[in-house]
């Protein structure tokens, strides 16, 4: 039985993809709210929320797995977060839909972090 595949494509190949993402993530992660598309704020959510589930954690091989991803600023602020989000179990951002972009009508959102 064919299954469908988790993630969006974004009309990108796969490694511009996960540097897409890695972008994405970092804008997120240190200005804590952005604007963008309403299907790049869903995918950006469940990989951020991944990120700071592993940062929350605060094993070595966690920051080790981090550092592979992020530069250090980014992986600096990711353990502020974990200490942020400590108790919350899940849930660590927020979308709100926007209008539609006038150009191309793209359907926009705003994704931020929570307090």
């Amino acid at each position: 039985m064919k299954k469908r595949r988790k993630g969006r494509k974004f009309n990108r190949e796969t490694d511009q993809r996960k540097a897409f993402m890695k972008a994405l993530s970092r804008a997120l992660l240190l200005k804590e709210k952005i604007r963008t598309t309403d299907a790049r704020a869903k995918e950006l959510s469940s990989f951020v929320q991944r990120q700071i589930t592993k940062a929350k954690k605060g094993s070595l091989s966690s920051f080790f797995e981090l550092s592979r991803l992020f530069s250090p600023d980014v992986v600096k602020k990711l353990k502020e977060l974990g200490k942020r989000y400590k108790q919350r179990k899940g849930g660590y951002t927020r979308i709100y839909k926007l209008q539609a972009r006038k150009r191309d009508n793209a359907k926009m959102a705003v994704i931020e972090l929570l307090k």
